[in-house]
């Protein structure tokens, strides 16, 4: 039984030794002469006006959490619908709708909860 983890082992051994010599290497190699011009933050080529760590509106991340909550619900829906072909009767297709359409509706009492708070609408 443990012959049968051995590439698994060595493969562990090669992914740790190659990351160790790509990241080791340059900076053995690699010249190292910093000055202000090269500790400077990189920002699409654009001298940086403001500090980095400004705080952002609340809106981009609730619209970034709302876009994973749906995205994650198609992610769900997937294995169903393939599942879904396989049951032919009555019986076994009811003890599938019946929790799905509990989800969806769970879903959608959410999406018509944060369309009325507003969450959807752009300024």
């Amino acid at each position: 039984m443990a012959t049968s983890y051995l590439p698994l082992l060595v493969l562990l051994i090669v992914a740790t030794g190659f990351g160790g010599i790509a990241l080791g290497l340059p900076m053995l190699l690699g010249p190292s002469r910093a000055n202000k011009q090269k500790l400077e933050p990189y920002e699409s080529g654009i001298i940086p006006f403001a500090d980095a760590r400004r705080r952002f509106p609340v809106k981009y991340y609730l619209v970034a959490m709302l876009f994973i909550l749906f995205d994650i619900e198609v992610i769900f829906l997937y294995p169903w619908a393939a599942v879904m072909r396989q049951l032919r009767d009555n019986y076994s297709m009811l003890f599938a709708i019946v929790p799905v359409g509990f989800f969806l509706l769970i879903l959608i009492l959410g999406l018509i909860y944060e369309w009325r708070k507003g969450a959807l609408d752009w300024e």
